[in-house]
Order: structure tokens, then C-alpha cells, then sequence
């Protein structure tokens, strides 16, 4: 067998390579979340908790008395996304409900001392998981990085 012949032969798919994919921003940054994500995952299975309750866990703690609304505006997610997040810790008795003082139509929350201590074992996991994440970037390229990432969800 001749070079041109072995050149004409298909090669298996594993040697191939992703072709056109790999121009395309979006898969790589659904590679990078699936990686990320499945690190956090691995990082925060002893807790019980996800991402998204660790964010409105930190939310409520930084900003007693905050309303449902305003952590689904600050955090982007829709209103029965919050719902059944708040009403998940509520039933671990992480958050409490409370009535505002200042406009009574308004339910504001505030975390609880089991809801504090879940956070704050749940912020250990972040500094792990963001030591495995900045590793693999110089702080120059992690803050270039972010700036970036800003571009596209805000």
C-alpha cells in the first residue's frame, strides 16, 4: 500500500477532531459550564445544596429583609424559580419569611442561624472550587475572563 492510498482511507472518528463545531463560541462556553458546573457539583455534594440556593443563601445574608422580586431581579431568574427555591431552604430552615415594615404587600427574608451555618460551609466549597477554577488562569486572565463573561449575560 502505497502513502496516497493510506491517505484516502478514513480515519476513525476519534482521530477526527469536532470539525466545524470548533469555531463556534457557544459550544466551547457549554464545554466550559458543564466542566464548571460539574466541579461545583462534586465540590457541594455533602451539603445538599445548588448553586442556585447557595446564591440566594449569600443574597439574603448580605441583604436582610430583601424581597422575593428583588433576588429574582439581581439573580435573573424568574419569579417561580425564587418561589420554590426559597420555599426548598424555608423548609430546611435556612430562610425565614417575614412581612416588610415599609410596604406590607411585601414578603422580605432573612436567613436563619442553621440557614448561616449552611452558607458558611457552603463558602468554604466555593474558595475550593474557585482555587480549582482561577488555577487555570493568571489573575490577569481570570479578571479579562470575567470582564467577558459580563459582556454576555448582562
Amino acid at each position: 500500500m502505497n502513502y496516497l492510498s493510506k491517505q484516502k482511507r478514513p480515519r476513525p472518528a476519534e482521530q477526527v477532531g469536532i470539525g466545524g463545531i470548533e469555531e463556534i463560541v457557544g459550544f466551547h462556553i457549554r464545554l466550559a459550564h458543564g466542566a464548571v458546573y460539574r466541579h461545583f457539583t462534586e465540590t457541594f455534594s455533602e451539603l445538599d445544596l445548588t448553586q442556585k440556593q447557595v446564591s440566594v443563601l449569600w443574597l439574603i445574608d448580605d441583604h436582610p429583609d430583601i424581597a422575593q422580586a428583588d433576588i429574582g431581579r439581581r439573580l435573573q431568574m424568574d419569579r417561580a424559580t425564587v418561589m420554590a427555591i426559597i420555599n426548598r431552604l424555608q423548609k430546611r430552615g435556612f430562610v425565614e419569611r417575614g412581612a416588610s415594615t415599609i410596604d406590607r404587600r411585601r414578603q422580605t427574608l432573612h436567613i436563619s442561624e442553621a440557614g448561616h451555618a449552611a452558607l458558611l460551609a457552603a463558602r468554604a466549597c466555593i474558595l475550593d472550587h474557585e482555587r480549582w477554577l482561577k488555577a487555570r488562569f493568571t489573575p490577569a486572565e481570570t479578571a479579562l475572563l470575567v470582564e467577558l463573561l459580563r459582556r454576555i449575560h448582562e
